[in-house]
């Protein structure tokens, strides 16, 4: 087996990123969306591009209120289906819990709740594997299960149970926590890759 890809689902605040190490020891593309503010170099990716890894297919959806540039990506095994089985949601949509848009900007709550509208769009087969599970300060209600189903999540998902958008939002920043010191300095470093 060999690495020949490394993804990105968005700019990390809670942790020092390791993706352009990774990228350089192996060989392998790193992958962000365009919009990703990085200084160094990326393969920039826009929404729906397709990544072919064998029979392995990723498809990328641009996702943004986590922040601008955040990304999910759908996984499909040729060998099976065409179909996605599963969807790696970055900060985008977790077990139990969505993404804190606070890092996004001033439409990030809306934006955050289109992303949403898309993923639950999907089958409710299709696996939910998040960045992050009960303990991140990336969310607030997180579940220590580190996967899930979009019908599970669809139903049982409180962050969820708003359709109108101006009720998502303010029912998601009723108890969103303040950012935890030294976020805005791990964005930063990690935008300038690990030194």
């Amino acid at each position: 087996m060999r690495i020949e890809a490394v993804f990105s689902t968005h700019v990390h605040a809670d942790h020092r990123s390791g993706e352009r190490e990774l990228a350089a020891l192996t060989g392998a593309a790193l992958y962000h969306h365009r919009s990703a503010e990085l200084e160094y170099a990326f393969t920039p990716l826009d929404d729906d591009a397709e990544i072919s890894l064998g029979n392995v297919v990723v498809r990328a959806l641009h996702t943004p209120g986590h922040t601008p540039e955040s990304l999910s990506f759908l996984v499909a095994d040729r060998t099976r289906s065409e179909e996605p089985w599963m969807v790696l949601s970055g900060d985008t949509l977790f077990v139990g819990d969505v993404g804190r848009p606070d890092f996004g900007g001033d439409e990030a709550g809306r934006e955050l709740h289109a992303s949403l509208l898309r993923l639950l769009a999907l089958p409710d087969y299709v696996e939910v594997y998040p960045a992050h599970i009960s303990g991140s300060p990336c969310g607030r209600a997180m579940s220590g299960k580190p996967s899930s189903t979009i019908g599970f999540e669809r139903r049982h998902n409180a962050a969820l149970q708003h359709a109108d958008g101006d009720a998502f939002i303010a029912a998601l920043l009723e108890r969103l926590t303040p950012k935890p010191p030294g976020f805005l300095e791990m964005i930063a470093r990690n935008r300038r890759g690990v030194e």
